[in-house]
């Protein structure tokens, strides 16, 4: 199996740059990469990234958003990442489950449990293997975003803080699986900092030190 990456934080941080930053990086050192996105990177997921995105008169109920991350997560996990895994490609994704569980679950309110079952079904328990968290206070970020702003970006302040705290949260569950950065830091100390984090997972891999 590859190594699979996912890049997570509030929006605003920087996760899309970094992400391709690495992909290039890795690229370069003659590695396969596989980079993708949620939601997106499927046909299925570029119409519900669409959907779950647009402004809308009428309110989405957070069962709703749930579900429809999931299938589209679903889909790229099947379609995507696993076939690249399998051919020990490296998967680099900006997002993945754990933004269910920061977003809907703690941003949202729905019950943690319930996100994680949901999440377990839509990744076949897929993991990635390193989790970089960007963290930056949410209004500072907000300020990055151009307009117009899509209907998470909309947000009030106090759910973009409950995101924040839930990754913090999450982080500190696994801090062997985060590597939580400084966002406002410049770019090229962050991409030095992550990609360091991955050439050492790749040089546990190879000696047999980490589990595939």
């Amino acid at each position: 199996m590859g190594l699979f990456v996912s890049f997570e934080g509030g929006e605003g941080c920087g996760k899309t740059t970094q992400a391709k930053r690495l992909a290039e990086q890795l690229k370069r050192a003659g590695h396969r990469v596989v980079r993708t996105h949620e939601p997106g990177g499927t046909s299925l997921g570029d119409d519900l990234r669409r959907s779950l995105k647009k402004c809308r008169d009428t309110l989405v109920s957070p069962e709703a958003e749930l579900l429809l991350f999931a299938a589209a997560r679903a889909q790229l996990t099947c379609e995507v990442i696993i076939p690249a895994l399998e051919q020990d490609s490296i998967v680099i994704c900006d997002r993945f489950s754990d933004s269910t569980i920061a977003y809907q679950g703690y941003g949202r309110g729905l019950p943690l449990d319930l996100v994680e079952t949901i999440n377990s079904v839509a990744t076949r328990e897929l993991r990635p293997d390193l989790i970089v968290l960007l963290d930056m206070d949410p209004a500072l970020a907000l300020k990055r975003k151009r307009q117009p702003r899509d209907r998470f970006e909309l947000e009030g302040l106090v759910f973009h803080e409950r995101v924040r705290q839930g990754y913090h949260r999450l982080a500190a569950e696994e801090p062997q699986r985060w590597l939580v950065l400084d966002a406002t830091r410049s770019s090229g100390t962050t991409a030095q900092s992550i990609l360091e984090r991955v050439q050492t997972l790749l040089e546990e891999r190879a000696s047999g030190q980490h589990p595939a």
